[in-house]
């Protein structure tokens, strides 16, 4: 979900110092994605973007790979940016939930060809700004961008600024809220919770406090079942709207969410790539699993345990 990059040297490092502290990840590895001479699966590299519904990706993806196919499956911490800067050296397969990026998409798919799209996930990823829902029923106004700024003493934060608070989550998610508050001329100020935990915590007090919160949040989410955001509607998506970063003036689109592979992965004749290719799943899916390990506090493994023994049916279709 990330759209903020680090370049140069503090990437590479970055890089090569998650990677290399990982069970049998090295640097320049091109071994990992090929299948084992007998067919089998052997090293699986799948890196995990730091949201939770992500992490239930890659905790079903793990699960069966290492139960049904028998592979070695090294999960790797990485936000999105790093972990598609090792698609050309091996250590990483796969990436699972992409939402987006067409600099990424042009630099490793088009450009260096180190990586290719793997096909939809079925998941529908939905960014935008939203309110809880007392603030929505108690002025329902304010689900119209247009009227934000009339409200907007009643965001400020000792953050903001002397303006409205406009709350975001991790920095690298994907957002172009600056450049809308700029844009729209809203009299906000963009400011980070600093992680999807934080986040949701701000809007679950919001809804039990009746504070005044407004911020950016995103759909498949398991949050939405315990407190259900009301969207704020910005000016209609547009094709091309958002060409410009700097002059984007208009609402997210609906992103069909895709996974991502090596391409190396994808010729390499790994069942671990079959698997990744044929995994489709819907937003209920992930929010029951993100539901699992975020509320439930469920570990990874036991947590995809339970959805694949519920829904063996889906998981035989990815295996085939």
């Amino acid at each position: 979900m990330a759209r903020h990059f680090r370049t140069g040297a503090a990437a590479v490092t970055a890089l090569g110092l998650t990677l290399t502290g990982c069970v049998g990840a090295k640097v320049g590895d091109t071994a990992s994605a090929a299948k084992n001479a007998d067919g089998s699966c052997g090293t699986f590299n799948l890196a995990v973007n730091p949201w939770v519904g992500y992490q239930a990706d890659a905790a079903v993806v793990a699960y069966v790979a290492q139960h049904d196919l028998g592979c070695k499956v090294n999960k790797k911490d990485l936000k999105e940016e790093i972990a598609w800067q090792g698609f050309g050296t091996g250590e990483v397969d796969a990436v699972l939930e992409n939402w987006g990026h067409p600099d990424l998409f042009k630099k490793y798919i088009t450009e260096q060809k180190t990586a290719v799209s793997a096909g939809q996930t079925g998941n529908k990823g939905v960014i935008g700004w939203y309110v809880p829902p007392w603030l929505a029923k108690a002025h329902p106004d304010i689900k119209d961008w247009r009227n934000l700024n009339k409200y907007a003493a009643n965001f400020k934060t000792s953050e903001s600024g002397g303006k409205g608070q406009l709350l975001d989550g991790d920095p690298s998610y994907v957002t172009n809220d600056a450049a809308l508050v700029k844009n729209l001329k809203l009299n906000f100020k963009v400011v980070y919770a600093g992680s999807e935990t934080a986040l949701i915590q701000a809007y679950r007090n919001a809804e039990k406090n009746k504070q005044w919160v407004i911020g950016y949040f995103y759909e498949p989410q398991w949050f939405m079942s315990e407190v259900p955001l009301v969207k704020v509607d910005l000016p209609a998506y547009k094709d091309g709207c958002d060409a410009d970063p700097a002059k984007i003036a208009c609402d997210y689109p609906v992103y069909g969410l895709d996974k991502i592979v090596s391409t190396q992965f994808a010729k390499s004749g790994s069942p671990a790539y079959r698997l990744v290719k044929n995994f489709h799943w819907t937003n209920d899916d992930q929010n029951e699993v993100a539901k699992y390990i975020a509320v439930d506090k469920m570990s990874d493994d036991a947590a995809a345990r339970k959805w694949v023994e519920a829904h063996r049916d889906k998981v035989e279709a990815w295996l085939k």
